[in-house]
């Protein structure tokens, strides 16, 4: 492993940290080890296709029993106390095994919501925060998947004097299965983020057929759903748009592990196929094709870590370097599941080999807390970069 060079004497002009250190990579052995063993790609066809697309067993295993649901919640709110940093490297082996488990939803995005509420041990964000942390239960932000962290926060849901909500919020990320929905609404002295119960009464939540069937999508309506308020007027809106940031910059982890898959896997295939009894990987012509896949992957892992590394640090460019690895990470994840279908033939294009699992959960990553167009735009403002004339 790469000794680190020694930290500036002054931290404000330190640059971020792309390596990975020790306690990392540890990491990210428990986790891919974890995974291989129960969460094979080859598997997850059947999976996703039943009524039942997450392996309860799995996150239990993952969450509660390795602690990593908790990494984001500090210590004395019953988590791990790591940092964004971990949990890039939990959501790179993540996309890597393509794996059906709310890690992102839960134990990042309301995690991170609730965090931003001013979260008390004893209170009912404080509660909400153990429990996740635990890996007892997950949550969900009932916005729609789509919502970019800077897009103007627009909700479609009211909340009474006695905080019973009323409204309808389409395509959420993992409401379907979530134990807690966080619910931004417009309440009597203005915005605030509510806490649901999925089986609550006046809840009603309806599963949507998504393009990733890794990531189930649903509608919530609410009629009159008894709620508990987690975040007044004044901390609202701040806790969404941390938990968005904070969604997006680790998105784009995911995304860098599912591009390293389906490298890996793409060039040990070329390496097996012969044709004119020579291997398919010997041909000039695809050793160009893969070879701009990993220059583009070792530029989307710097950005991906920039962005963990801004996240982890609270460093004030954060909503750059996230802007800068959705922007970049998006389409690269994409382009190399692309590849990965064409490149293995006619194999590639059958449902029974897992490549077209990794091409859908590239193309709904690529719309998924803003399109990568969205992020250059939110980068362009971020910078004052003018948009061209005319």
């Amino acid at each position: 492993m790469t000794e680190r060079t020694a930290e500036p004497e002054n931290p404000e002009q330190a640059g971020p940290d792309l390596l990975y250190s020790e306690a990392e990579e540890d990491l990210r052995a428990a986790v891919r080890s974890l995974l291989a063993a129960r969460c094979d790609p080859a598997d997850l066809v059947p999976r996703t296709e039943s009524a039942e697309p997450y392996d309860p067993a799995l996150w239990k295993s993952l969450g509660a029993d390795m602690g990593a649901a908790g990494l984001l919640v500090p210590e004395e709110l019953g988590g791990q106390g790591a940092s964004a940093r971990e949990a890039a490297v939990v959501l790179e082996e993540l996309g890597r095994a393509v794996a059906p488990a709310p890690y992102l939803t839960s134990a990042v995005i309301a995690a991170e919501a609730l965090l931003g509420s001013g979260a008390a041990a004893d209170g009912e964000t404080g509660r909400l925060l153990a429990g996740l942390a635990a890996g007892r239960n997950t949550a969900a932000l009932a916005l729609p998947w789509s919502t970019a962290p800077g897009a103007p926060l627009a909700t479609t849901v009211r909340a009474a004097a006695d905080g019973a909500l009323t409204g309808r919020v389409t395509g959420v990320a993992d409401a379907a299965h979530a134990d807690v929905l966080l619910v931004p609404a417009a309440g009597p002295d203005g915005p605030g983020l509510y806490a649901v119960d999925r089986e609550a009464a006046g809840v009603t939540v309806t599963p949507r057929v998504p393009l990733d069937l890794t990531r189930p999508l649903a509608d919530a309506a609410l009629d009159g759903a008894p709620a508990r308020l987690v975040a007044g007027p004044d901390e609202a809106e701040a806790a969404v748009r941390r938990a968005l940031l904070a969604g997006a910059g680790l998105l784009a982890s995911e995304q860098l592990g599912i591009a390293e898959w389906c490298l890996a896997e793409t060039v040990r295939y070329l390496r097996e196929r012969h044709q004119f009894n020579r291997p398919v990987g010997s041909f000039q012509a695809l050793k160009h094709r893969l070879a701009r896949i990993w220059l583009e992957l070792v530029s989307a892992r710097a950005a991906a870590r920039a962005a963990a590394d801004a996240l982890a640090t609270g460093s004030q460019d954060g909503p750059v370097a996230v802007a800068v690895a959705q922007a970049y990470c998006s389409p690269v994840a994409v382009h190399a599941a692309e590849e990965c279908v064409q490149l293995h033939g006619g194999i590639g294009m059958t449902w029974e080999h897992p490549a077209h699992l990794y091409l859908k959960r590239a193309k709904a990553d690529a719309t998924a807390l803003g399109t990568a167009g969205r992020h250059r735009e939110a980068l362009a403002g971020l910078v004052d970069l003018p948009a061209p004339a005319g």
